[in-house]
């Protein structure tokens, strides 16, 4: 800290900010009206307002398995760099602002609970967490202000009404002034705040103020024999910034256990200290209006594992979900405005379904499902936010660990599909794009469709998180410089001994099996990277594919191929061809069936206007890179890794793969090290079989 700095200086510089005046503006009611006047939007409801804020951060659109899907960013959480970030739920997120956008539009949702329901761990609570965020966020700038108004009685002439001492009292749900308005004018209002505006948006007066606000409304149009403009006169309207931790907009309420839940918790309470002050516990002053639903007015109202509340307390949801109102002890039915989400588990909803006096709640409600991710890649977005080189001390992670950690997740969620040549690895794969052999999108989206349970079920990414963290704390503690995949997937399986949600020793042996696949499945990733380490580049591969494509061509199309040195025409090469295919068991009997199966691809390829890349057909991938490995293998002996003795040669040649190791997928010194020693045993058995 230099000796020029001054706090004060910094606190007055803030304050003098045009944004920090804004944010405290205050003025009357007609300045309200022309700030009405020049943006109507400032008195949206909560689902116009919770809609425009997420469309106003921006979509971008894509095709999965022919279907267009849209992503929001604001689900990208990039205001707090992508920590509550929620992926691979596109799908779900799409179908939740498709229930905004019809609410906002006052379509009927606007009257149900929005109910997210899925398994343990698939982010119900982040995106409610996300929304009340963005809600706060959004008041404060000035595409999502908002206003509420106090009443002023700074003269002190009206102590019998405000009650004694009180210069200012505010509206205790933050309510839209609009709502001081008469029933009687509101037409008429409607219609000339509207007139020659160019806004789409159309103000809109629904509701009625709060009993204490309507008592001193009253209670002065008495005095003032029915003026009503020297009523609001008594009317200071303020900028309005939703705070959850001020309890300002934005409500949360969560189940105890049944002898201490109290509806009044939902809908306010006596305040007993002021009932001898006004002498009475039926007036509205002397009675708190700070319940759940009475402080998320204008904003939204989150129920923590919602269908655990008593059943006194949905009667309550049921009111403030169909009519917008609650009804506090003592009191008229009071309008709320705000959007109300749920989140609940399969076993709470599975109650729901079989109780049959929960039929009202059923109706009120839309379901929405927020299952466990079943792409690859997303699950890796997940651990790869959470398990990164900032929050690493003195540990790397190898790759393909995360990788791996994920495969296994997807798994369990996966339903074993149906047909019998499809195993549940390759349906994975399949679902994360890669192309297999006789499989189209209309397959896939024919799997999909099947599986009507897929990702309800399976390991949570909180029991992945937690093993991955046990792992790292190992590796810390024994002074290992990495993070491998065998490390994880112990930590995994020693977990499920003792796994809280898993009783069933028949679910904990398939999830075992599983572990098997993904292990086997690591060992053929990384003995192909080390082949191709060994091998050659990617021009040598796609040198290779070219001339394995133009044979295929040739040979399917009865041409000849014209030899590039000689310049003269020849037949395919036969013996090229089949020393590829060989490598991926194409059996003589299937070639031509595979070689028309590539160039059907590259058919399909060329008509949605892409450009052919070998690296996107998994098997002729792997099938050309064991052809260059088999070819170039014999120039460099890495079963002598096993031994700790190679010549010089040797060893320069082992030293170039581990750079390459590195350089190009990833690897530090360690890990590199350890992968090469660890295929090298696989040579060194004789494990040199390729599997499919």
């Amino acid at each position: 800290m230099t000796d020029s700095f001054n706090f004060r200086d910094l606190i007055s510089e803030f304050q003098s900010n045009s944004k920090y005046q804004d944010l405290t503006w205050t003025g009357n009611f007609d300045d309200y009206i022309k700030l009405v006047k020049e943006n109507p939007k400032v008195t949206r409801n909560s689902f116009q307002r919770m809609y425009d804020m997420i469309i106003e951060k921006g979509t971008d659109e894509y095709i999965d398995v022919k279907k267009k899907i849209i992503r929001y960013n604001f689900f990208k959480d990039e205001a707090y760099n992508g920590k509550d970030a929620v992926f691979g739920l596109d799908i779900s997120l799409m179908k939740l602002v498709n229930v905004l956008r019809s609410a906002a539009l006052g379509y009927g949702t606007e009257k149900r609970v929005i109910l997210l329901h899925g398994p343990v761990g698939s982010s119900k609570s982040t995106i409610c967490r996300m929304l009340k965020k963005g809600l706060e966020a959004y008041s404060k700038t000035p595409q999502g202000a908002m206003y509420t108004f106090e009443w002023v009685d700074e003269a002190g002439e009206h102590e019998d009404v405000f009650g004694e001492g009180i210069r200012v009292f505010p509206s205790p749900m933050h309510e839209e002034p609009l709502l001081l308005i008469p029933q009687e004018l509101r037409d008429k209002f409607c219609d000339e705040i509207n007139r020659g505006s160019k806004e789409e948006f159309r103000v809109k007066i629904d509701g009625d103020i709060c009993p204490p606000s309507r008592y001193i409304f009253n209670a002065l149009l008495e005095k003032y024999h029915g003026d009503i403009n020297k009523v609001l006169n008594h009317v200071r309207v303020k900028r309005l910034i939703l705070s959850e931790a001020d309890r300002i907009g934005i409500g949360t309420f969560q189940p105890k256990d049944e002898k201490n839940q109290d509806s009044t918790e939902l809908t306010g309470d006596m305040n007993y200290r002021k009932i001898a002050e006004y002498g009475s516990d039926s007036d509205p002053r002397a009675f708190n209006f700070d319940g759940e639903f009475n402080i998320a007015n204008r904003g939204m109202i989150e129920f923590v594992e919602v269908l655990k509340l008593d059943v006194a307390f949905l009667y309550d949801l049921l009111g403030a979900s169909q009519e917008h109102r609650v009804k506090p002890k003592k009191f008229a039915q009071t309008h709320i405005d705000e959007v109300i989400i749920g989140h609940t588990n399969e076993p709470e909803y599975r109650k729901l379904q079989d109780n049959e006096f929960m039929e009202a709640l059923r109706d009120r409600t839309v379901k929405i499902d927020i299952p466990y991710i079943t792409k690859l890649n997303e699950e890796m977005r997940i651990y790869e936010k959470d398990f990164n080189s900032r929050i690493l001390r003195g540990v790397s992670i190898a790759p393909h660990t995360l990788e791996v950690a994920a495969m296994w997740a997807i798994l369990t969620r996966l339903e074993k599909p149906k047909k019998a040549n499809l195993t549940r690895l390759q349906k994975m794969k399949l679902y994360n794009g890669t192309t297999l052999p006789n499989y189209t999108e209309d397959n896939i989206k024919e799997l999909r469709k099947d599986a009507k349970r897929e990702g309800l079920d399976g390991i949570s990414p909180r029991y992945i998180q937690d093993k991955i963290s046990n792992a790292i704390v190992m590796a810390q503690q024994t002074n290992k410089g990495s993070v491998n995949p065998f490390m994880v997937l112990n930590e995994l399986e020693s977990g499920l001994k003792h796994h809280s949600l898993i009783s069933n020793e028949e679910l904990k042996n398939e999830y075992r099996e599983l572990l098997g696949v993904v292990r086997q499945e690591y060992e053929e990733i990384i003995k192909a990277e080390v082949q191709r380490a060994i091998s050659a580049d990617d021009s040598a591969l796609s040198r290779l594919c070219g001339n394995y494509i133009d044979n295929v061509n040739a040979y399917t199309q009865k041409e000849k191929v014209r030899n590039p040195f000689t310049g003269k025409d020849e037949e395919p090469d036969e013996r090229l061809m089949r020393s590829i295919e060989e490598k991926i068991e194409i059996p003589e009997s299937r070639k031509e069936d595979f070689r028309r199966e590539i160039m059907s691809y590259i058919g399909r390829v060329s008509l949605e206007g892409k450009k052919f890349d070998y690296k996107t057909n998994d098997r002729l991938r792997k099938a050309l890179e064991r052809k260059l490995f088999e070819d170039s293998k014999d120039s460099i002996k890495l079963t002598s890794l096993v031994s700790s003795v190679a010549d010089k040669d040797t060893q320069e040649k082992i030293d170039i793969v581990k750079t390459r190791l590195i350089k190009e997928y990833g690897y530090d010194d360690v890990s590199a090290t350890d992968v090469l020693h660890y295929v090298a045993s696989i040579f060194a058995r004789g494990d040199v079989k390729d599997k499919k």
